[in-house]
């Protein structure tokens, strides 16, 4: 948290690591970790420990959609490269809650613009209807850019469905407002993608999302007919 990093949850426990890894009890509400620590920078009057060492601490103990939130921000933002992702991986090895985090690395993806689009992207692939792709460009016919979709589903005739994640820092300013209005109007008027609009809280709900985008892409193959599905079988 005190390296900017984005996606952690609301609640942090403070926590010190003293170097030498002497015992200590938790006081006054902070943990005492034992890790022998390389230092980056300083915070105030202390010296706080490098990115790749925090999120070999951090990563273990992390709820897993916060965990993959933070991965996706540090790779977005550029703050480590795949390489140094590669490190933490081999790093965290034999800690303790590693192996249950093993399976979450194949959900990283830097193309993430927000912890919002990492939550609501992880709702879809946990109720089975997983984005075709992230930050979807479209284009008119004459290749002019419109817009980009947080998450992206193909539909039938090279349409695509597109789910924005609306939060309130960068959607609710009037200028922002505008903006949103007219490369929606855009997108729309294009006839190449159908737009659904989701605000933070329906992103952190386990339903909402997935719900209204299974309904969207059911009611499309519904939308091929008899004929067509006869062709296809």
């Amino acid at each position: 948290m005190l390296l900017g990093v984005n996606g952690l949850p609301l609640d942090i426990l403070p926590e010190v690591a003293i170097r030498g890894r002497r015992s200590h009890r938790p006081r006054d509400g902070v943990r005492v970790r034992q890790f022998d620590c390389a230092t980056s920078s300083r915070y105030g009057s202390h010296s706080i420990v490098d990115l790749v060492s925090a999120l070999v601490q951090a990563l273990p103990e992390l709820p897993r959609p916060h965990a993959i939130a933070v991965l996706d921000d540090v790779l977005h933002r550029g703050l480590l490269s795949k390489e140094d992702l590669a490190g933490v991986r081999l790093r965290l090895r034999g800690r303790r809650g590693s192996a249950m985090a093993a399976s979450w690395w194949q959900l990283v993806d830097g193309r993430a613009e927000s912890p919002l689009e990492t939550f609501a992207r992880l709702r879809c692939v946990d109720a089975g209807v997983p984005p075709d792709e992230l930050q979807v460009e479209i284009r008119s016919q004459d290749g002019r850019l419109l817009g980009r979709g947080d998450l992206g589903w193909r539909l039938r005739n090279g349409r695509w469905l597109i789910a924005e994640i609306d939060g309130r820092e960068f959607h609710e300013a009037p200028e922002a407002l505008l903006r949103d209005r007219v490369r929606q109007n855009a997108l729309i008027t294009s006839g190449r993608v159908e737009v659904l609009r989701f605000t933070s809280d329906d992103a952190r709900s386990r339903t909402v999302i997935p719900m209204t985008v299974r309904a969207a892409l059911t009611r499309d193959s519904a939308a091929q007919g008899p004929s067509t599905m006869s062709l296809n079988g």
